[in-house]
């Protein structure tokens, strides 16, 4: 009987060897001597021990349920897959393997003295050395190198310590156990190490579907890594033949011709390449996130296929963020938009980009939770100059009309500049910006005067991730907490990773942050439940932005929501965020590169995005306007006169006006507009073009209220000085002073103006 009799057999597909006697006897002798000897030796490794510390050179990323959604390499120095079991490799590539290498594996105690003594006998008569190295040999020469973290020099004493270890594996593995380490173990060519990796990097399939052409191709790499795709074709079918398959040689031939000169991309899902960078850090490891494969995956086709619709109008890049409102977690993270990209490996959700006017519902939020403004009160929205250390300050609208007075409602719902600035001058720069803050944006690190009256209009710097998760603020009753990464529910943790990674490995949760300096638990409240509730019921209202987006618009979705668009200065920045009683959403559109797009605005760039995906996390249930909580009244108000439709109006308690006989009817008295000069603004200082005759030049002269009123230079009217704006001819070098008087002559307004010099060079007379 073998010594080997009840070892479990090897997979079918295996050649028949006859051995003879003589050899057999030689070989139990062999195991004889050496048997009471290895016993007693320590060093040799067990097999669980070298399975479990095998580590694939790539990490996974998983979703919520434990399906893979991201394969990142993170060892460059080898490239090898996760463990396979012998039963997953095809016995075509198993019996090439056991009659190239070691025709006589299944009987031999780890060395083979029969191929010993041949292999002695042909290098006495050859110039070139052939060895005698058996499968078991070779795997303990594999793991004699992993140990000492380098290949071992060779020689005498190399090989009797490989022996010694062959011979200690074969006592204590089985013939599996030694096959499955070895397919696992060797090398093949370049940087591929296993089966599996090899298989896939070259032939572009897993070590379960090889067949025997494909084998026999791959058998004669192992011993041959850089030989040519010829003397690989011709190895393969010699071994073909031995094997009785001639009659695959020329597709043999055929695959090996084929051998890529790099190994090909390791096959698998491709769903979340950025957030896989963020989170993957170890080669080997799985690591389980919060978000959902469904969902990610309609979150990146809807954004390429708007994308896809923009190319015409410069637009290429874009990206999504989804937050669960109630946990924080990411339930879909889109970086970019893949091969539609320029630049695919940026991370558009995590780049520091311009916010446009997405701010402005946290600056008014913090106006109305000062109970400075409320959702009713009027600001005017007509030309504006403000005096700023770096020059004058003039915003526009997007439409450069003015709206004249307008309701908070009214300006933040169709995005209105001018009134957004001086809401600005209300709350101030600083406060404005220690909101922002406390709102997660911490890339805000320059001082209030750095960033001026133009934060008001986004003129500062965010990432997509903080903005979106600012605005689930909103969404949960003002109170900010950080994004999380990681699933909440960790009950079902083993059963699902065990499921769904090779071998039930382990796989850790992710626990990144936003990326903040901000702790874990340092959610802390900004906004009372009353102002995130109007802010919620502004932002939600197709009415207040109609002026701008007309009534119907891709802002409108077919369930309630909240949406603000921003646009940043020469159209590099689009943006649409936005929340429902689930969940909270941010769009943005643009160009890695900086390149203006050309007429995209929120509407036609992210909003559609944002709208599609909302409709389809509502597809199944429709999100809830939330309820107004205690604090906040509901008064029904109309105004005098009629800027605006009569409406319902919601105000923090102690906010409302007072009302008028006792009727829930409000009358809001406007105060008629004071006459003021608007350009040139006050202190102005002009500086004339040398290239343009002086007598061709002009300023612009504009007057709020000008009726009854006349426009004075320096004591002495200009033009038609009752006109609202006119072209003033530029005056002489020097200071200067505009008035603004009534008809009685007194004094409205004054503005100080100061015209620079031309430099008029000096013609000499040549000398004579």
């Amino acid at each position: 009987m073998s010594l080997f009799a009840t070892r479990p057999p090897l997979p079918p597909g295996e050649p028949a060897v006859r051995l003879p006697k003589w050899a057999l006897a030689l070989g139990l002798a062999s195991v004889a001597v050496v048997a009471g000897v290895l016993a007693v030796l320590p060093g040799i490794p067990d097999f669980a021990a070298v399975r479990s510390s095998a580590r694939s050179s790539e990490a996974q990323l998983l979703d919520r349920h434990g399906v893979l959604l991201q394969r990142l390499r993170l060892d460059r120095r080898q490239r090898h897959t996760e463990w396979v079991g012998l039963n997953e490799v095809s016995p075509a590539f198993v019996a090439s393997l056991i009659a190239a290498e070691d025709k006589r594996f299944r009987y031999h105690a780890g060395v083979d003295p029969v191929a010993l003594m041949s292999a002695a006998w042909d290098n006495l008569r050859r110039p070139r050395a052939r060895g005698a190295s058996t499968l078991t040999m070779q795997l303990a020469g594999l793991l004699m190198s992993e140990r000492e973290g380098a290949p071992l020099a060779r020689g005498l004493g190399y090989k009797l310590a490989q022996m010694r270890l062959a011979l200690g594996l074969e006592l204590r593995w089985s013939k599996r156990e030694i096959l499955e380490a070895y397919v696992n173990r060797v090398g093949f060519r370049g940087e591929l190490v296993g089966l599996d990796a090899a298989a896939r990097g070259l032939v572009g399939k897993g070590a379960s579907g090889l067949d025997y052409p494909e084998s026999a191709v791959l058998v004669s790499l192992i011993r041959a890594p850089t030989a040519s795709r010829t003397q690989v074709a011709q190895r393969a079918c010699r071994l073909l033949q031995r094997l009785d398959h001639a009659d695959d040689c020329a597709r043999a031939a055929f695959v090996a011709s084929a051998l890529p000169r790099h190994s090909l991309p390791m096959p698998g899902a491709d769903e979340a390449p950025h957030l896989a960078r963020r989170l993957l850090t170890r080669a080997g490891e799985s690591v389980r996130s919060s978000l959902d494969a469904e969902l990610q995956r309609f979150a990146a086709e809807t954004l390429r296929s708007h994308l896809a619709a923009l190319v015409e109008r410069n637009v290429e890049d874009g990206a999504v963020v989804v937050l669960d409102n109630a946990s924080g977690e990411a339930l879909a993270y889109v970086g970019s938009s893949g091969d539609l990209s320029g630049a695919p490996e940026v991370d558009g959700a995590a780049a520091q980009r311009q916010p446009g006017s997405t701010l402005k519902p946290f600056l008014y939020a913090s106006a109305i939770e000062a109970r400075w403004l409320t959702a009713a009160s009027v600001l005017d929205d007509s030309s504006l100059a403000l005096t700023t250390p770096s020059g004058l300050y003039i915003p526009q609208d997007y439409d450069r009309h003015f709206k004249g007075p307008v309701t908070v409602r009214t300006a933040l719902g169709a995005s209105l500049n001018v009134p957004a600035v001086r809401a600005l001058t209300i709350v101030g720069v600083d406060r404005f910006l220690r909101t922002l803050r406390e709102l997660g944006m911490n890339t805000l690190t320059h001082d209030a005067e750095h960033y001026g009256f133009g934060l008001a209009l986004g003129g500062a710097e965010t990432s997509l991730l903080a903005l979106t998760n600012a605005y689930r603020s909103f969404a949960q009753q003002g109170r900010w907490s950080p994004v999380r990464f990681a699933p909440d529910a960790a009950a079902d943790i083993a059963a699902n990773v065990a499921a769904n990674t090779s071998h039930g490995a382990t796989a850790k949760l992710a626990t990144a942050a936003t990326g903040n300096t901000t702790k874990p638990d340092s959610a802390r409240t900004v906004f009372s439940p009353q102002t995130a509730f109007i802010l919620a019921d502004v932002l939600s209202d197709p009415a207040a932005r109609a002026i701008t987006f007309g009534l119907s618009s891709p802002l409108s979705a077919r369930t309630w929501a909240a949406v603000k668009t921003g646009t940043s200065k020469g159209m590099r920045d689009n943006w649409a965020v936005g929340f429902t009683d689930r969940y909270t959403v941010g769009v943005w559109v643009g160009n890695f590169s900086g390149a203006p797009m050309w007429d995209v605005s929120g509407i036609t760039g992210a909003a559609p995005v944002w709208r599609d995906i909302v409709e389809y996390l509502h597809r199944n249930a429709a999100s809830h306007a939330p309820a107004a909580p205690e604090g906040v009244v509901g008064e029904t108000l109309a105004f005098d006169p009629p800027i605006e439709a009569p409406r319902q109006e919601w105000f923090i308690a102690g906010t409302q006006p007072e009302l008028h006989g006792g009727m829930q009817r409000i009358a809001i008295q406007l105060a008629a507009p004071t006459p003021r000069l608007l350009a040139p603004p006050d202190s102005a200082i002009v500086a004339p073009d040398p290239d343009i005759p002086h007598a061709r030049q002009s300023i612009r002269v504009e007057v709020a209220a000008a009726k009854g009123t006349c426009v004075r230079l320096d004591g002495k009217p200009i033009g038609n000085c009752s006109r609202a704006a006119q072209l003033l001819p530029l005056p002489a070098p020097g200071e200067h002073k505009l008035e603004l008087v009534d008809a009685s002559g007194r004094v409205l307004d004054t503005h100080a103006l100061t015209v620079r010099g031309l430099y008029v060079p000096v013609r000499t007379q040549p000398a004579t």
